[in-house]
């Protein structure tokens, strides 16, 4: 009776609106078989609770984690939540949207970043005077590998090595025997590869000089032709020659460079073969097809060794005009058969001949089969150097649309008269005025073909002059040695038994470079250098100057430091402000950077200018930030008197909110070669300024 009045009251609770309560009861089952035939007082009695059915279900019908799959499906369908879900899915799809289309503009707004032959200086090395590695007397690759922490030091990212092929050395090697090899006075093809190795590990690049005009008469190939053996016999220029009173005369009244006739008797073939330079440098043949494949076999050849560019030099020789005629005379009253010097003619049939620029182009065309990889890209430069002709000149850069060299090496700088304000800022307008728009400038100081800057326009200048290298737009180009100020020898220390009995060059400016202070300057461990070595190198040296602060190899150090970090000199505007017979003043700006860099250079007598009167939003102090001499660095100086010293050079730096390119008087007077501008907001540099 009990028991049936305790099984109703629940089911009355219910019938009520009441809900069971049943615990953590998971089993009944369970419960039952544990408790076996206990007494029904020991068996937990369910108590009815009267609750609220519309709280009850509020309760239940609220989100928990880890909810079954029916009970999610029940809630998604609700409009609170659907509607945030895809509130949620068309935010994501925005911001998705506007990442990438910025990422498209940040792209296409971006200025093409300096490659890496725009992004620092070139380090000219001939490696015959760079450092020997086994005490014969003469430089070698592996010398120039264990100099690469000099290097670095410099700050230096590209090395250019002047010719090493095999070769009987005449003309410095320029006349390969063997395209294909090195010569062992430099080691072997094993070395080089180790050395290639070794630049690249260390993040830099080199170059390598060729030149494709032509061979060493040493040269198989020349063997072959003047044997007449199948595709060889027109590998050079033939001619047959008349023969007068014992004398061979010549086809016509071509000069060599070199001077005397261009045309030389073998005694072999029994023609004359021709040589733009000397008579064991016979001249290729590039109207012949087969010639033009062996060069470009070349080139591929030593760009699947690692090299990261070349420089093609005389290429402006390439092609000679068919027909033979005789070139003009410079003075047309002088008696023909006098004529044996280069300048006393107009060599209009012998250089820049039509067709050659399509040989050229068609050299950039294989090494840009090479610069496909991501980050290989294969510079390549032209040496020929066209004098006053400048237009020439730039016409090796190639044309909007035909690529040919990226830049061709200037000499302005070395073919000036001479030395003043005027004449730097004339050389360097020269080229900056006639460069096509677009194209990339370089500068040079020096080079293995002409005197050292300070024995041809003065030690007190070598500083001056690697400030102007430093800072000028463009890519500048130190020839080893320079950035310690070394000097010519003296011409009466080369002999016969140094040079190799060469009559035709000499070798002032090729003295081995100096390291430090101890017998060969530390060139060499042997007995003699292949050139004897400039008497004052324990004064000039790399190791002595490196303890010296007010040194020119730290000054030359701090310039490239200055150059890396500093973008308006790393690729800013350039404007001329000011030239005369004792300075030439510029400056160096970009687009959207209020700081501003002025060079205040010296190139003649002690000299004081006023700088704000030239240009009247200057501000009335700048601070020196580098100096030639270092102990100025960091003073301020009024711009309304600016005082120079002989050879002495000044890097001035001020903030100004009106940059020198925009302003109207100087409209004419500035230029940018790869034109960027830079936000400070965002700290990245665009185009559309």
């Amino acid at each position: 009776m009990v028991e049936e009045e305790a099984k109703s009251l629940p089911m009355e609770l219910s019938e009520k609106g009441g809900v069971e309560n049943n615990g953590f009861v998971q089993n009944e089952a369970f419960d039952d078989k544990e408790t076996g035939t206990s007494s029904q007082e020991e068996i937990p009695k369910p108590c009815a609770v009267d609750v609220d059915p519309v709280a009850e279900e509020e309760k239940v019908l609220k989100p928990y984690a880890g909810m079954p799959k029916e009970v999610l499906l029940k809630f998604s369908s609700q409009a609170r939540y659907r509607v945030t879900r895809e509130i949620l899915f068309w935010l994501i799809i925005a911001a998705a949207v506007a990442l990438v289309c910025a990422t498209i503009a940040i792209i296409a707004l971006s200025p093409k970043c300096l490659d890496w032959w725009q992004a620092g200086p070139i380090y000219q090395i001939y490696p015959r005077s760079f450092k020997d590695s086994n005490m014969d007397g003469n430089g070698d690759l592996k010398g120039i590998q264990e100099k690469l922490d000099h290097i670095m030091y410099l700050n230096i990212k590209t090395i250019w090595i002047t010719s090493f092929f095999k070769s009987p050395l005449k003309d410095l090697g320029y006349g390969a025997e063997d395209f294909y090899d090195v010569d062992p006075i430099f080691g072997s093809m094993s070395d080089f590869e180790n050395l290639i190795a070794a630049i690249h590990d260390r993040g830099l690049k080199v170059i390598m000089d060729l030149i494709p005009n032509h061979t060493s008469d040493k040269h198989r190939w020349f063997q072959l032709s003047r044997n007449r053996t199948g595709k060889y016999t027109d590998y050079y220029i033939w001619q047959d020659c008349m023969e007068a009173a014992g004398a061979v005369i010549p086809p016509n009244n071509w000069v060599s460079v070199f001077g005397n006739s261009s045309w030389q008797f073998d005694d072999v073939r029994k023609q004359c073969y021709f040589h733009q330079f000397g008579k064991e440098q016979p001249d290729l043949n590039f109207r012949n097809l087969d010639v033009r494949q062996e060069i470009h076999d070349i080139i591929k050849f030593w760009l699947n060794k690692g090299i990261d560019g070349f420089s093609f030099s005389t290429v402006k020789f390439l092609l000679e005009a068919a027909h033979l005629r005789d070139e003009p005379q410079v003075n047309k009253s002088q008696n023909g058969e006098t004529v044996t010097a280069y300048s006393q003619l107009y060599h209009d049939y012998t250089s820049t001949q039509v067709g050659m620029h399509d040989i050229v182009r068609s050299f950039r065309q294989t090494m840009n089969q090479f610069s496909r990889e991501p980050g290989r890209y294969r510079f390549m430069g032209s040496g020929d150097d066209e004098k006053e002709n400048i237009e020439a000149t730039m016409m090796y850069y190639g044309t909007t649309f035909v690529q040919e060299a990226d830049f061709p090496f200037n000499f302005n700088l070395m073919n000036m008269k001479s030395l003043s304000g005027n004449s730097i800022f004339e050389a360097v307008d020269l080229w900056m005025k006639n460069m096509p728009v677009g194209k990339w400038p370089n500068w040079a100081a020096g080079s293995p073909n002409a005197a050292r800057i300070s024995s041809r326009i003065g030690k007190e200048y070598v500083n001056v002059m690697n400030m102007l290298l430093l800072t000028l737009p463009g890519t500048p180009v130190t020839y080893y040695g320079e950035e310690i100020g070394m000097e010519n020898i003296a011409s009466e220390n080369v002999s016969e038994e140094h040079v190799n009995s060469d009559p035709v060059v000499t070798f002032p400016e090729k003295s081995p470079m100096q390291w430090d202070g101890k017998v060969n300057a530390g060139f060499t461990e042997g007995n003699s250098s292949w050139l004897p070595v400039n008497s004052n190198y324990e004064s000039l040296n790399v190791e002595i100057q490196r303890t010296w602060s007010n040194s020119t190899l730290n000054l030359y150090r701090e310039l490239t430091q200055l150059r890396n970090n500093e973008l308006p000199i790393n690729r800013g505007w350039m404007c001329y402000i000011w030239n005369d017979s004792n300075v030439f003043v510029y400056v160096r700006e970009l687009d959207g950077l209020d700081r501003t860099f002025m060079m205040v250079l010296n190139f003649g007598q002690e000299s004081t200018i006023d700088l704000k009167a030239i240009v009247p939003n200057l501000p009335s102090e700048a601070v020196i930030r580098l100096s030639t001499n270092f102990g100025n660095a960091g003073k301020a100086v009024s711009t309304k008197l600016i005082k120079t010293e002989i050879g002495e050079g000044l890097v001035l730096e001020y903030k100004t909110a009106k940059p020198v390119h925009t302003m109207e008087a100087f409209q004419g007077k500035c230029f940018v070669a790869e034109k960027a501008c830079y936000s400070m907001a965002l700290n990245l540099l665009y185009m559309n300024c």
